[in-house]
């Protein structure tokens, strides 16, 4: 089963560190192979992730709050 990320949603969220950092919200997508007219069709799997805009990822707890798993640096969203 062939699998792709979909982007949903970025956006700004402080660390405990007190930088900013980008965050990317993703929702993963398989290939539809029922459908055969030569074209690429994909549906959504119903699980998302979250990353920094640079590609590592981050945990998610049950209350929203992220951590950054590498560094244990957790993050809040920047308000606008």
């Amino acid at each position: 089963m062939e699998k792709k990320l979909h982007l949903l949603d970025t956006f700004n969220a402080r660390g405990s560190d007190g930088a900013i950092y980008k965050v990317c919200g993703y929702e993963h997508m398989t290939r539809d192979e029922s459908l055969t007219d030569g074209m690429d069709h994909w549906e959504p799997t119903g699980v998302t992730e979250y990353r920094l805009a640079e590609g590592e990822r981050l945990d998610v707890k049950a209350d929203g709050t992220m951590r950054i798993a590498s560094t244990g640096v957790d993050l809040r969203l920047e308000k606008a």
